[in-house]
């Protein structure tokens, strides 16, 4: 990635600035150019390993690394490996994914919503989400696709919370939903 464009940028902006201040002004930005130079430089390299540092938290266990070429930065992502699924317990309906396939795409657009967990249900998702190698974010996600999956399908697409009484072929009664 090439910086240097946001550099000289970022360096005619200043300039232009020093214009409007008089003569002074500009002969002190043309000192410090090339000091301001390498700190505007070091300054982009800053945030952008800030930023492959944080989108690396949410890819783990894939990465994204900040590598310097010379002068110049260059992105190395190293993607999660895919689970090798052969067809045995756990998979399909059971899971939220009938063909292989999460039910709703984790890279739509989002909305941001809080969650108040009580301590341990909190250390508890933690934990999930580590073992499975996900952000605690990308777990609740999938979790939460699961969970509306699973109530359409036993309700007959009805996602709607509560109580619900099915009658089952022999004459038996269940209830389901929540209880306090």
């Amino acid at each position: 990635m090439d910086v240097t464009p946001y550099v000289g940028n970022l360096g005619r902006e200043i300039a232009n600035l020093a214009e409007v201040r008089g003569e002074e002004a500009r002969e002190l930005v043309e000192q410090l150019s090339g000091p301001l130079e390498s700190a505007i430089r070091m300054t982009l390299l800053d945030a952008l390993s800030a930023a492959a540092d944080e989108i690396t938290r949410e890819l783990a266990p894939g990465s994204v690394e900040l590598r310097l070429r010379g002068r110049e930065p260059e992105f190395v992502v190293t993607l999660p490996a895919e689970p090798q699924h052969d067809g045995g317990a756990g998979q399909g309906a059971g899971d939220g994914q009938p063909d292989g396939g999460p039910v709703f795409a984790e890279d739509g657009p989002t909305t941001r919503i809080n969650v108040r967990l009580p301590e341990q249900l909190k250390a508890v998702v933690e934990e999930a989400a580590a073992e499975a190698g996900r952000s605690v974010n990308a777990w609740l996600v999938r979790a939460a696709a699961n969970a509306v999956a699973n109530a359409e399908r036993g309700r007959g697409g009805d996602p709607a919370p509560g109580p619900s009484r099915d009658n089952n072929s022999r004459g038996q009664q269940r209830y389901t939903g929540w209880v306090r």
